[in-house]
């Protein structure tokens, strides 16, 4: 096990240091970023023109000088390494070619090749994640992500150094790739990759492989599983942590955007696959269907929420330009099949206590790559898939939500009761981080945490039977972290802290029971299943706080539960009774992990 330098893991202090940059240079950085051969911003697109995905979006092409490539990349760097809590978006678009450059990758920022094939786009260095803006420190890391390329580090070897939100897809690694940077880290999640050297997880507490092919993996800490992974180590639980299944039994990979050697631009979406080992593009391109650009509607920010239902309305899919897009209603989708997708990390924030997206029980529909914030008027939801009481069966066409990360509070007051309900049924939800904030910045303007101030009861309410997911991170939020009432849910990997702020045991109490789990699933549900699951415990305001069990679910034979870790993290800071209801000894100062290998 390893807690980062000095032996423990770090403080709230650690993790709160964020200093916004500042806005110079950003003009410079718009005029790099502009793409050529504009056309009205919001309006369909024909296929031979090149989108208008507006300022912040760089599109690089083989014919570039090297210098000014670099030269472009370095400024929105500059703009972004420390930039944690900033309303600034960027993407980067490599369109089909070969290219020497060195890509560092800040916050909000992400890095996509527009091939067909991961080996369209080859980069000659680097598309790395440093932590020198901390001291080496990734725990804060957040928010960014890279996608569809092939890497050749000069030296053999690449840094991924993250933490959550920091997806790492369909890249063809051409050596070792490292995801620490000598201090702590708390990623992390990777799919549909191929490594040809080894993976060195370093100081990484916990990660999610899934659906790729390996050179290697090095390095076990809290709770590390492979599904679908050739070349993972084999399972090993307890010690060391790692959870290794063979195959993936359903998923879907999230759309990706792609230009073809006719120049005509389109959003690519793969096909279902089951029983999935090893990448989709093993063999060729991924299976599926592109759909032109000429469907999408190019959102901009500034855009209403009146303006985006009307394209809905119109039969239209968005494709989401970088930036935050603040909406005093919800985004409706109402017919199957829908993409709502975002580059550059773009941001939906509700302003009047609304919801950001709600969809009809209808199948099909794609929402990725997006941050949902919550406002400063309380929402009873952020994304609400299907309304209440659905019933349609999509197990041929499930809804896929890839990519996205919600906040509440952190960058500003923020305040929900649940943010992402699921209703409808079949559902896939691959990547998640839900995130009531635990830090801010210490600028003084957007610090925005507390028990009173930034509030949510759940991160995620699954009501909906056969849902699914993959990778889910949900975190600090004051009721149950996730709470599942559907029928035949499974969830491969889960990471959890609880809220770091409960001020005493009378306010944090579900009834008569000491704290709300991290993991709840209702008592009638017959059926569920779920594996590698991490819950952590840090009562920074009042360590005297217990929780009485990390997981509460029915004793009965249909729910079960494979390798569950429970930790009082900072040495004891915090107490956790049992691992699942009654079962598991506590973990608690002087024993701070403890170890589940089934239940019941």
């Amino acid at each position: 096990m390893h807690e980062g330098k000095g032996g423990g893991l770090p403080d709230a202090s650690r993790r709160t240091v964020i200093r916004r940059a500042g806005d110079a240079g950003l003009a410079a950085i718009a005029a790099a970023a502009a793409v050529p051969l504009p056309v009205q911003a919001g309006e369909a697109m024909t296929a031979e023109t090149t989108p208008d995905f507006g300022p912040n979006v760089l599109v690089i092409d083989p014919s570039m000088p090297g210098g000014d490539v670099q030269a472009r990349i370095d400024a929105i760097f500059a703009q972004q390494e420390a930039a944690h809590f900033t309303d600034r978006r960027f993407a980067i678009l490599f369109k089909p070619g070969r290219y020497t450059t060195d890509v560092r990758v800040g916050f909000f920022t992400q890095v996509l090749g527009l091939g067909k094939l991961p080996g369209a786009v080859t980069i000659d260095g680097h598309v790395r994640v440093n932590a020198d803006w901390l001291k080496g420190d990734a725990l804060a890391n957040f928010w960014r992500g890279a996608e569809n390329l092939t890497i050749r580090p000069p030296a053999g070897w690449d840094r991924w150094a993250v933490s959550q939100a920091a997806p790492y897809r369909r890249i063809h690694m051409l050596g070792d790739l490292v995801l620490d940077d000598g201090g702590s880290s708390s990623g992390g999640f990777l799919a549909d990759c191929r490594i040809e050297g080894t993976i060195r997880a370093g100081s990484q507490q916990q990660w999610y492989s899934r659906s790729s092919r390996i050179g290697g993996w090095q390095g076990v800490n809290w709770n590390m599983m492979f599904q679908g992974v050739q070349g993972a180590p084999a399972t090993s639980f307890p010690d060391p942590a790692v959870t290794t299944l063979l195959r993936v039994p359903l998923l879907r990979e999230k759309p990706f955007l792609q230009l073809d050697e006719a120049g005509h631009w389109s959003v690519f979406v793969p096909a279902l696959r089951r029983e999935a080992v090893g990448t989709s593009w093993a063999d060729g391109p991924t299976p599926g269907s592109a759909l032109p650009i000429a469907h999408f509607f190019l959102p901009r920010p500034g855009m209403d929420a009146a303006t985006l239902n009307a394209a809905l309305a119109r039969g239209q899919h968005l494709l989401f330009t970088p930036g935050v897009y603040r909406l005093d209603a919800p985004l409706r989708v109402t017919s199957a099949n829908r993409v709502l997708l975002g580059i550059g990390l773009a941001t939906l924030q509700a302003v009047k206590g609304n919801a950001v997206v709600e969809m009809d029980d209808v199948p099909g529909v794609t929402i990725a790559g997006l941050m949902i914030d919550a406002g400063a008027e309380r929402s009873p939801v952020l994304v609400q898939v299907g309304p209440r009481g659905s019933t349609g069966d999509h197990r041929h066409n499930p809804v896929l939500l890839a990519d996205l990360f919600f906040r509440v509070g952190g960058v500003e007051v923020g305040k929900v009761e649940t943010c992402l309900e699921i209703n409808s049924h079949h559902v896939l939800a691959d990547h998640l981080w839900i995130w009531r904030a635990d830090h801010g910045d210490v600028d003084g303007t957007r610090v925005h945490v507390g028990w009173d101030e930034s509030t949510g009861d759940q991160g995620l309410v699954v009501n909906g039977d056969d849902v699914t997911a993959h990778a889910l991170f949900v975190e600090h939020f004051q009721r149950y972290q996730t709470w599942w009432r559907g029928e035949r849910g499974r969830t491969y990997f889960y990471q959890n802290e609880l809220p770091y702020d409960p001020p005493s045991q009378s306010a944090w109490m579900a009834g008569p029971t000491r704290g709300w789990a991290a993991y709840k699933v209702d008592d009638q549900v017959r059926a569920h299943a779920a594996v590698a699951l991490g819950v952590y415990v840090y009562f920074r305001t009042n360590p005297q706080v217990v929780l009485e069990s990390a997981i509460e679910a029915p004793g009965r034979p249909g729910v079960r539960f494979h390798h569950v870790t429970t930790m009082s993290l900072g040495g004891g800071i915090g107490t956790i009774a049992h691992l699942v209801n009654d079962t598991g000894a506590a973990a608690r100062p002087g024993a701070t992990m403890q170890r589940l290998l089934a239940y019941p």
